[in-house]
């Protein structure tokens, strides 16, 4: 059984607000008494993760995800419930807890715009006390890894995001932490810039058994880099468990090419099939369902005596089903 590094237990967190008021009598009353509106970030959540994870975890905004990672990350304290990272609590052993965890919050960067970003990690070495074999070593394994001769010895503000990313996530590794908190680790990226952060991830994960908590709205991070999901909503757990349990099991989407041209009035008559997208006179997508009839039976109602020279069978995103949990 794997080590669990993280427990949360019982964690809650509020914030008070103002209630401002537009009536001038409203606001002189609140000179002397506010009124205060509270959010219940967090509502009382539990969950461990175990060396070498790396875990989604999800949330429409406002749902307590970010604050969660703040408090993993010591940013935040805690209103009660407990919280134990690599043994540490964050808040209350956060100098010796610093040094074992990693933090990249897409839109807040940890380069100096002026500065080459070789600079800053020579900073990150004497701020993290590194052994100078070590972090000639990881960093001549990073700058192979991700392409970073020539990019980390140009200023900053010279860099394209995608390179930024780069140098972000070896600020973040050089100390090689146990623990890292990705919080929206490919936001704004290109395609290919998405796919090296991605395998950058893995080849970390494999090498050092990094542990990853990753939050992300782009869904492809997590169906290419997670195994395990925790999805928070309103501040409460809603759903905890493997990836491969996020599939809508009664429905399936199809894409089907015919030799012949396609009478779109008749397939539409067929009950168990939505059709999605006219893609052509000769293909179709369409959404099907599978709770009362097998996928055999129900191609032999699609087919309607024609040829077909293509077929896709596929589970729907787990967007979807992801999209019903934030609604519930």
């Amino acid at each position: 059984m794997m080590e669990k590094i993280i427990i949360v237990e019982r964690l809650k967190k509020e914030f008070k607000s103002f209630n401002r008021s537009e009536s001038f009598v409203e606001a002189l009353k609140s000179l002397v008494k506010r009124d205060y509106k509270v959010t219940k970030a967090v509502d009382d959540i539990s969950f461990s993760i175990s060396k070498g994870e790396i875990v989604g975890f999800l949330g429409p905004n406002g749902a307590g995800k970010s604050t969660t990672i703040k408090m993993l990350s010591g940013i935040v304290y805690a209103d009660s419930g407990n919280i134990e990272v690599l043994g540490f609590n964050p808040w209350k052993e956060r100098i010796k807890y610093v040094g074992n965890i990693g933090v990249i919050f897409g839109q807040k960067s940890q380069l100096f715009w002026d500065l080459p970003p070789i600079d800053a990690f020579y900073m990150n070495k004497e701020i993290y006390n590194i052994d100078k074999k070590i972090f000639d070593d990881t960093l001549e394994y990073f700058v192979r890894l991700l392409d970073l001769f020539e990019i980390m010895k140009k200023p900053t503000r010279q860099l394209s995001l995608g390179e930024r990313m780069k140098c972000e996530f070896v600020m973040s590794m050089l100390h090689r932490p146990k623990v890292v908190f990705l919080d929206e680790p490919t936001i704004g990226l290109d395609v290919f810039a998405k796919e090296t952060i991605r395998k950058f991830i893995k080849d970390m994960n494999k090498k050092f058994g990094t542990t990853f908590i990753v939050t992300s709205h782009d869904l492809e991070d997590i169906e290419n880099l997670c195994d395990r999901v925790i999805i928070i909503n309103h501040g409460k757990i809603v759903f905890d468990d493997d990836v491969s349990k996020l599939v809508v099991k009664d429905k399936k989407y199809i894409t089907v090419k015919f030799y012949e041209k396609i009478d779109f009035d008749k397939l539409s008559k067929v009950k168990e099939i939505k059709i999605l997208d006219r893609i052509s006179e000769h293909s179709v997508r369409l959404e099907a369902n599978v709770k009362k009839i097998y996928v055999d039976e129900l191609i032999k109602k699609i087919r309607m005596g024609k040829r077909i020279e293509d077929l896709e069978i596929s589970n729907p995103p787990i967007t979807e089903i992801i999209k019903k949990l934030y609604k519930d």
